[in-house]
């Protein structure tokens, strides 16, 4: 008796009609998504590459290359009498504004917050759509005769105070909405010690949005600390002027920009800020919602 042997039939592996050409669609996809992100990152990172290497070339140009190393540049930039102290003068109406714009805008984020005023949130929503709707550019001619009328002309105080109005109605915003987070147990339990509502907000309710607070203060200081209008107009003397307004008087007899004081200047102009942002940034964190991790 014979047993009869069959051989089974070979398998071959062949891809699917069509899978080659997904393939392929694929991998040019993802070619082209790295090159659209690679061309993006060079667009944002030459400007910042001559910004860190112009300042010590000998004789920059407007491209980005490799510098011939000297420091000529600070000493020249140095010699200008007033270029530190405009550098004082903006840390001076920074820090002024952003003090002014964290506390006034965490009282009235709190009493938002806790307080059930009719028409509460319309109210809220419309200041910041005026907010961001009328510019300080198209307020400037009744805010200057607001400040001559009040004596603030030529004064660092009324461009504190003109930065700081235009600047609340966001910052409420932001911080009303680390308020409405915070949970009012602990404010209970205050109050059945006698605390007072300004030892509650002190002690209970700032350091629970320290985040947010911090948030508010550093997008404040980034705010003065470019603006060249307000300054510009109501500060007279070039001895009170920021770095913002200086910077436009670093200009050559004819009229052009000498690129050796204004990449040196802008190097400078640019640092505290970028560590402030980092060193809030590593200590707070940046977010714009929320009080507590529920």
């Amino acid at each position: 008796m014979s047993t009869a042997t069959r051989t089974a039939p070979a398998r071959t592996d062949r891809p699917a009609p069509g899978a080659a050409p997904v393939a392929v669609r694929h991998v040019l996809s993802r070619i082209g998504r790295y090159v659209f992100l690679c061309a993006v990152l060079g667009f944002f990172a030459l400007p910042l590459l001559w910004l860190a290497t112009a300042p010590f070339d000998e004789t920059p140009t407007i491209t980005a290359s490799l510098p011939r190393f000297t420091l000529d540049n600070f000493r020249a930039l140095l010699d200008n009498p007033y270029a530190l102290s405009s550098l004082l003068n903006s840390v001076y109406l920074a820090a002024g504004t952003a003090v002014l714009v964290v506390t006034f805008a965490a009282l009235a984020a709190y009493a938002l917050s806790r307080v059930r005023v009719p028409g509460r949130d319309a109210l809220l929503y419309g200041l910041l759509l005026l907010s961001s709707i009328v510019t300080g550019t198209a307020t400037m001619v009744p805010l200057f005769e607001l400040a001559f009328r009040l004596n603030l002309i030529d004064s660092r105080l009324g461009v504190i105070l003109i930065l700081s109005g235009g600047l609340l109605p966001a910052a409420i915003f932001i911080l009303k909405d680390f308020m409405d987070a915070t949970p009012t147990s602990y404010e209970e339990s205050a109050r059945v010690f006698g605390a007072s509502p300004l030892q509650i907000m002190r002690h209970i309710v700032v350091p629970v949005v320290r985040p947010g607070l911090a948030t508010v203060g550093v997008w404040a200081v980034a705010n003065v600390w470019g603006n060249f209008l307000v300054p510009f107009l109501l500060l007279r003397g070039p001895e009170k002027a920021p770095a913002a307004v200086i910077m436009y008087t670093l200009y050559t007899e004819g009229g052009q920009a000498d690129l050796r004081l204004l990449s040196t200047f802008s190097l400078l102009y640019s640092l505290p800020v970028a560590l402030m942002f980092v060193f809030v940034s590593s200590r707070y964190g940046f977010r714009f919602h929320g009080g507590i991790k529920r």
